[in-house]
């Protein structure tokens, strides 16, 4: 089977939530990203997101670091799954048995505009940074603020922050205006890990063509998501995220597409694609549509060039 690159899940929220959950345990109860679901559909490298439950009112930057603690003790406890911080971490998870894990935030509440907790981040493993959840805080704003602004000073000195520490920035859950914001301030081709195609689907979160055009035109990268709201706003199918990822690429953006399921982040999926285990599915319907070399592109090639590219090289 193919190896699968996904930019995006919520494991680690379940685990904060419940911590009886056993991301070893051969069933899982709970978890839609497990070990044994990501052996089962050969998910080599898995985005793990550090998402703070609006319950938590006033973020904290401890708050980060249980999360982390998490991710640590019962992920990368054993070598089965390792943390890739940089260029040589991806070549030697690609190489052997292990599966690669990359650690990111979802929205930077808690980080509160001081370099010393970006940096902090940086050092623990933290690769990617979304800035703001769907709301707004310290640095930009999310897509549902009602005011919809753009990045604030201190957010723009984020931006720079983040480039220079080899930090890339994700675009999903920003405002238009904070999107375009990003685009005029970062160095670096930036991603959406999990946003799909407004066009297709009018939700509030998805991306419409000017902003997917701008991901393509810089080579950044676009997770087409499996949350079924994004991809039809009604009954989702399979079929209906193959209309997105047919659409993305009619824009020229066969290179830059790319997986973000959002995994245990959603309430209700896709039928056929309820959890990590399913992947196979998925690769059928590809398969039957696209030539191997698109759906390899797709499944994991276009993840693993940015990467590739864009990781700190040590």
């Amino acid at each position: 089977m193919m190896r699968i690159i996904d930019g995006h899940c919520d494991a680690l929220y379940k685990m904060f939530e419940n911590p009886v959950i056993d991301f070893y345990d051969s069933v899982a109860v709970g978890l839609d990203v497990s070990y044994a679901k990501m052996k089962k559909s050969n998910v080599k490298i898995q985005f793990f997101a550090i998402y703070l439950p609006e319950r938590i009112t006033v973020p904290k930057f401890d708050h980060y670091l249980e999360y982390i603690n998490i991710f640590y003790q019962k992920i990368t406890c054993d070598g089965r799954v390792r943390l890739i911080k940089n260029r040589d971490d991806l070549h030697t998870v690609w190489n052997s048995e292990s599966i690669g894990a990359i650690l990111t935030v979802e929205g930077a509440d808690a980080i509160q505009g001081n370099p010393l907790f970006t940096r902090t981040l940086h050092h623990l493993g933290v690769r990617f940074i979304g800035v703001t959840w769907n709301y707004g805080n310290w640095a930009a704003d999310g897509i549902l603020e009602p005011r919809q602004g753009g990045f604030s000073r201190h957010g723009k000195s984020f931006i720079k922050d983040c480039d220079d520490l080899g930090i890339l920035l994700d675009a999903s859950h920003l405002s238009v205006a904070a999107f375009w914001d990003l685009a005029a301030a970062s160095a670096r081709p930036f991603v959406a890990t999990h946003s799909n195609a407004k066009a297709l689907c009018g939700h509030p979160r998805n991306l419409d063509d000017n902003q997917l055009r701008e991901l393509i035109r810089r080579d950044g990268r676009i997770g087409v998501t499996f949350v079924p709201w994004f991809v039809d706003g009604g009954q989702a199918s399979i079929d209906g995220i193959l209309r997105h990822i047919d659409y993305i690429g009619a824009l020229g953006g066969e290179r830059q597409l790319v997986l973000g399921s959002d995994f245990d982040g959603i309430s209700r999926t896709i039928p056929g694609l309820e959890h990590a285990g399913q992947y196979g599915n998925l690769v059928d319907a590809l398969s039957k549509r696209y030539s191997n070399v698109q759906v390899e592109r797709f499944l994991y090639g276009n993840w693993y060039s940015y990467l590739e590219r864009h990781l700190p090289v040590h």
